[in-house]
């Protein structure tokens, strides 16, 4: 079944702002979920972490784990919600840089800049792997996709309006411009 412009279009769309909402929803989890492991790790005495590793357990079973630096600022934390495990990553200032995480739907990598954009997302679900780049604002600015009709491209502007497109179907490849108003301008014969 050959697909329009306008659906390939809608499709790319789709799955760049599920994985937009799906980045906002691994940044709140895991900020909750910092914050819950924080909380315990500072209610646990121990030696300190040279001493730790001497004969540690070869099994440690946790609802969470957070690693700190030597001014006890959290640097990562290893946690599992409702949805699944998640591994954050934070930068001096407790900022998430990035966060791992596997949900029913598949695995998600999001890269955070030091004001807690999301600038960078890889999601690989039953659909297929899609990469999203976001500008200083958060918004998706380019995806790249890969599903069962093929690879896709899409480029959006400022506001978040696809701009152009590239896609490649068993029909060969096609290319397509749009207007502001996202009305395409040019496109090829077999434009996605």
């Amino acid at each position: 079944m050959t697909m329009t412009t306008e659906e390939r279009l809608e499709n790319l769309e789709r799955e760049l702002s599920c994985a937009k909402r799906r980045s906002r929803r691994l940044l709140t989890g895991a900020a909750l979920c910092l914050g819950i492991g924080l909380a315990a790790y500072a209610l646990v005495p121990g030696p300190g972490l040279a001493q730790r590793g001497a004969g540690a357990p070869k099994e440690v079973r946790a609802g969470a784990f957070v690693l700190v630096d030597d001014n006890g600022m959290a640097r990562a934390a290893l946690f599992v919600v409702k949805d699944g495990p998640k591994l954050g990553l934070y930068d001096e200032n407790d900022k998430p840089r990035a966060m791992l995480s596997v949900s029913k739907d598949g695995p998600t990598l999001g890269l955070y800049d030091e004001n807690d954009k999301p600038r960078a997302g890889l999601t690989v679900t039953e659909v297929g792997p899609t990469l999203v780049l976001n500008d200083k604002n958060g918004e998706p600015r380019a995806g790249l996709a890969v599903t069962e009709v093929g690879p896709g491209l899409v480029l959006n502007d400022e506001n978040g309006k696809p701009r152009a497109t590239l896609g490649v179907s068993k029909d060969g490849p096609g290319l397509a411009l749009f207007d502001k108003t996202n009305k395409p301008v040019w496109s090829t014969p077999r434009a996605p």
